[in-house]
């Protein structure tokens, strides 16, 4: 039987996840925190516990179904705890983990790049040829 050191061990845990590999848990996981109501709900719920009505105002065009949907998911994961509160009417909060709190710098990150540089972006989109800012998900200014 031979012996593995502390590093070994370690590199064989990381080997078990490959997000490159298709069925690999570590690419779902990316897959669910890649969704822009993902990004946007870790970043509202920053600022402490909300209830359902107040991040459904704060994410513009949400639908009542994907909010309720993204929610369950990040609870699924442990990301985000719901509380009831039993009062009446029913009070319902949705608040960070401190896993969802560990993810919220990389969240935040990529909220104030894409806030940060999308004027270069769009120039970039302007610029490519044979698209138009329709085709693009963006009203054309032309």
């Amino acid at each position: 039987m031979s012996t593995r050191t502390a590093a070994q061990l370690r590199a064989e845990r990381g080997a078990a996840y490959d997000a490159y590999l298709a069925e690999c848990p570590a690419r779902k996981l990316l897959d669910r925190i890649s969704d822009k109501w993902v990004s946007l709900a870790v970043n509202a719920l920053a600022d402490g516990p909300q209830r359902y009505s107040d991040l459904r105002r704060r994410l513009a065009s949400v639908s009542q179904k994907m909010l309720t949907q993204t929610l369950r998911n990040l609870e699924r994961d442990g990301l985000v705890t719901r509380t009831v509160w039993p009062t009446v009417p029913q009070r319902v909060e949705y608040e960070l983990t401190p896993l969802g709190h560990s993810l919220l710098p990389v969240m935040r990150a990529i909220k104030d790049w894409a806030e940060q540089h999308m004027d270069e972006v769009e120039k970039a989109r302007a610029a490519y040829p044979g698209v138009t800012a329709t085709a693009m998900g963006t009203p054309s200014t032309s």
